[in-house]
């Protein structure tokens, strides 16, 4: 399944577009292309982006399929009933398990019936899984990536949304629990999504319908269990030839399970019909008991003795090592383990050969039933192989944070081992060295609370005072992308407890910054900057911890002191830029901008946020430090616009930062962006239809109505009682006080009834709503919106002292370009000047403002 982005990327690769020439023509980041480009590659499975341009032609626009779904390796017999049966299961009921023990065929089965439904979706193996990454492996699979305030299982249900698509999650008796919760979570929010499960115990979720999955039918020479045999055994050597009583007999031995005929089969060139009878006989007596309740299982098991068996000293020796790895693994993994290339290659042909390994491509891998019975085997080598298997695994992490081409795809093969390596116990030095490598690629991959865990983890890990400080550093830093300030203050502060010089100052001045910077998102103590612990002195002729000092004084002067907090912050510009460090230099822009908007220069305060837009192409995505900074930026720019008026640009930077792989957040957040600035430009019905969309998606991404979503809704219901919507304004308005007001609610909520008043000619309140409009407010987005609506209403009502009441609020203009033009208006409708009409006119134009350049123009015709 692949997203809308990703399409439009696919046909732009078909054109032999460059990355760049994308970028250019979706108005996103190469970046961001980069990264849809290497989803692509993961989800169709090919090796560059040539084969990508020529797939684009053959892929129909909208065409769906079920990405990761396995290449079937050989023909599928028999099961004709069965996969009706799953077929029709998965129609009338969206959430279907197959059930059956190991090596029963679930997996073909299900693998068969989800290729055949003619949905769009995913196949999720979960052998390799543990229960609290089930959510990852999911959003691996569709190519889904965690938001700064997204949770990872809402970015999943967005994807999936309402349209049809089935999850195939493949082996879920190890992970029951996650699993059930996770599809749980889907069917309620995604009506159009199937979750077709296999397990060998049922989910117990409401509405599960099981289909039992049985061995295959036994008796005639036309079962389905002999002709499976019959065909794996040809494949091995297409000359065998058997009686089809024997055949029958072999069959027969093995239960009819799918799993313990095909290995069986693969020794039938070496043994021979009657040899296979004799040896699967013998090792059957070797186990004890009679048939019982486990036939099923000792009949997999006998034949998975014998195999082994049958294998040389050095055979069994890799068949034990290979074990050892969770998920599928390339040769590179295997000679990490063996020592001996050639070897390693021989070997894994000859276990082949045997179906004790499959191969898939470049990658081989163990079924999970052979896999548990290789560990069983492996014995007092454990220790020794799981060290190998930490060594390598801290040493593919590295190499991948080199992030070579299809990185992304090269984490996602690789991923569960690389987890599962860092459980055992000691070795703490490579552990230390995974661990800092693990959380670094997850941030990359966008994995952000796995990110934050990992560095956590490696500070726990770290050789020394110094290195762990480093680790809860990158934690904090990701917390704070995150909206975690709270979180990132307390990380900030332990790492300068373990520190001195530099670092201890460094540490104390990001505490600093932080809780006074981004108290609004996490920060829970409600300190003043005096209250906060005190910063060392700077080392001299260290620009970057200058830098962090200067903005973290300038964070401290307080909203009372902007001068001061100007002077600081011009200090860590220069600092920032003799470290040549882009992402102190965005901090300290940030500092600066705050300054200038408390000096009410907010224009200048503008410019700056767009110059930290155009710096984010110099930070290092993958870098957890510049992670907030994006973030940020965006925030900033978008906010800053809206405060001037500039509409056009506060809708072109909602736009860049949906596309944005870090800071696109789920749809209620990004719409909230995109709502204001469509209202004010008169785009009512498309700011309806997003504000729609706004509040649904809300509701079915499980979030909590808050603070954020107020304003916007408040805009909607603006913008439909400015479109004559007055039933539908009802309904928004409604929702808007449902909602905790934001702080900018209170200035836009004026700004909004005012210029209802005006344009409805309703006049009954205006005394009231012109003085909330004048009235003095915190400083935010739209206080000059508000003084100069309400200006305006004073005049259309003909309020005693409106001409004071238009003198009051000139100022509002010199800021804020929807302001400016407000005003101007007022003062033509105040003396009759059409060249005042007709400039307030040419003023809304220039901003996109169509709505109320149309009312001015009508203004002029009356």
């Amino acid at each position: 399944m692949i997203s809308e982005r990703e399409a439009e990327v696919l046909s732009a690769l078909g054109q032999r577009l460059t990355n760049a020439e994308i970028a250019r023509k979706f108005h996103i980041s190469v970046r961001t292309v980069e990264s849809h480009v290497s989803s692509l590659l993961r989800k169709y499975g090919v090796a560059d982006r040539r084969a990508l341009a020529a797939l684009a032609g053959t892929v129909a626009p909208g065409t769906e399929q079920v990405v990761g779904l396995p290449a079937a390796r050989s023909t599928f017999v028999g099961r004709l009933d069965e996969q009706a049966a799953v077929a029709g299961a998965c129609k009338e009921s969206r959430l279907v398990t197959l059930l059956g023990p190991g090596g029963v065929g679930k997996t073909r089965l299900a693998t068969v019936v989800a290729g055949s439904l003619g949905y769009g979706g995913a196949f999720v193996d979960l052998v390799p899984v543990r229960s609290e990454f089930v959510v990852q492996a999911v959003a691996a699979a569709l190519g889904v990536i965690e938001r700064s305030e997204q949770p990872l299982a809402d970015a999943v249900a967005e994807r999936l949304g309402s349209r049809d698509s089935v999850l195939v999650l493949d082996n879920c008796e190890h992970v029951l629990d996650s699993v059930a919760a996770f599809a749980d979570r889907i069917l309620s929010s995604c009506p159009g999504t199937r979750v077709l499960a296999t397990s060998r115990e049922r989910l117990g979720v409401p509405g599960e319908r099981v289909v039992p999955v049985a061995p295959l039918p036994l008796g005639g020479a036309a079962s389905d269990a002999e002709l499976l045999f019959l065909d794996r055994a040809r494949a091995a050597d297409p000359a065998f030839a058997a009686d089809p009583s024997v055949i029958a007999e072999i069959c027969a031995r093995l239960d009819g399970v799918p799993l313990a005929i095909e290995l069986a089969a693969a020794r039938s060139a070496a043994l021979g019909p009657d040899g296979l009878l004799a040896a699967l006989d013998d090792s059957l007596r070797l186990l004890s008991g009679g048939r019982g309740g486990d036939e099923r299982h000792r009949s997999l098991r006998a034949v998975l003795a014998w195999s082994h068996e049958l294998l040389d000293d050095e055979e069994r020796a890799l068949f034990h090592r290979l074990s050892v790895f969770a998920g599928a693994f390339d040769l590179d993994a295997v000679t990490a383990l063996t020592g001996d290339r050639l070897g390693a290659v021989d070997g894994l042909a000859r276990l082949a050969d045997k179906s004790l390994v499959v191969r898939d491509g470049q990658r081989w891998r163990l079924l999970e039933t052979v896999r548990a019975f290789a560990w069983e085997q492996l014995g007092d080598e454990r220790s020794a192989v799981r060290h190998r298997h930490l060594e390598w695994a801290a040493g593919r992490a590295a190499a991948l944070e080199a992030w070579p081409e299809g990185w992304r795809a090269g984490f996602d093969d690789v991923a569960a081992d690389l987890r599962a390596a860092l459980e055992v116990e000691g070795h703490e030095p490579d552990r230390h060295r995974l661990a800092r490598s693990l959380g670094h690629l997850a941030y990359a991959r966008r994995f952000l609370r796995e990110a934050r865990d990992r560095y956590r983890q490696a500070s726990e890990l770290a050789p020394s005072p110094e290195e762990a400080a480093h680790d809860l550093w990158s934690a904090a830093d990701i917390a704070l992308a995150t909206a975690a300030a709270g979180d990132a203050f307390a990380l900030y502060l332990a790492a300068a407890d373990l520190t001195g010089g530099r670092d201890r100052t460094i540490s104390q001045s990001r505490a600093v910054t932080t809780a006074l910077r981004h108290g609004g998102f996490g920060f829970a103590t409600g300190t003043s900057g005096d209250d906060l612990p005190a910063i060392d002195p700077a080392p001299q002729d260290d620009p970057a911890v200058e830098a962090h000092v200067a903005a973290a004084l300038a964070w401290r002067s307080g909203p009372e002191n902007a001068t001061a907090k100007l002077e600081h912050a011009e200090r860590a510009i220069t600092a920032a830029l003799v470290a040549d460090d882009p992402v102190l230099l965005s901090g300290a822009l940030d500092a600066l901008l705050s300054a200038r908007a408390r000096l009410g220069e907010v224009r200048q305060a503008y410019t700056i946020s767009e110059e930290r837009v155009e710096l984010i192409d110099r930070l290092d995505r993958h870098d957890p430090r510049a992670g907030i900074e994006i973030v940020d930026a965006y925030h900033s720019a978008s906010s800053y616009a809206l405060a001037t008026g500039d509409l056009p640009g506060a809708l072109s930077i909602a736009h860049r930062s949906s596309d944005d792989d870090l800071v696109g957040s789920h749809q209620a957040i990004l719409l909230t962006k995109l709502v204001p600035p469509l209202v004010l430009m008169g785009e009512f019905e498309q700011a309806l239809r997003h504000g729609t969309v706004m509040w649904d998606s809300r509701a079915s991404a499980g979030s909590t109505p808050g603070h954020w979503l107020s304003m916007a809704v408040y805009a909607v219901a603006l913008g439909c009682s400015l479109n004559d919507d007055h039933e539908r304004a009802r309904t928004w308005f409604d929702r808007a006080r449902s909602l905790t007001p934001s702080r900018d609610l209170v200035a836009f909520s004026a700004f909004a009834d005012a210029l209802i008043a005006v344009h409805t000619r309703r006049f009954d309140d205006a005394q009231e709503l012109v003085e909330r409009g004048l009235a003095e407010m915190v400083p935010g987005r739209f206080e000059r919106y508000a003084t100069a609506a309400a200006a305006e209403l004073a005049v259309a009502a003909g309020l005693p002292g409106a001409a004071g009441m238009l003198d009051q609020a000139a100022g509002a203009g010199e800021g804020n370009d929807w302001a400016a033009a407000c005003l101007l208006r007022a003062r033509g409708r105040l003396t009759g000047d059409r060249d005042m009409l007709e400039a307030s006119a040419a003023a809304w134009e220039r901003i996109a403002a169509h709505f109320e350049r149309e009312c001015t123009l009508e203004l002029l015709r009356t």
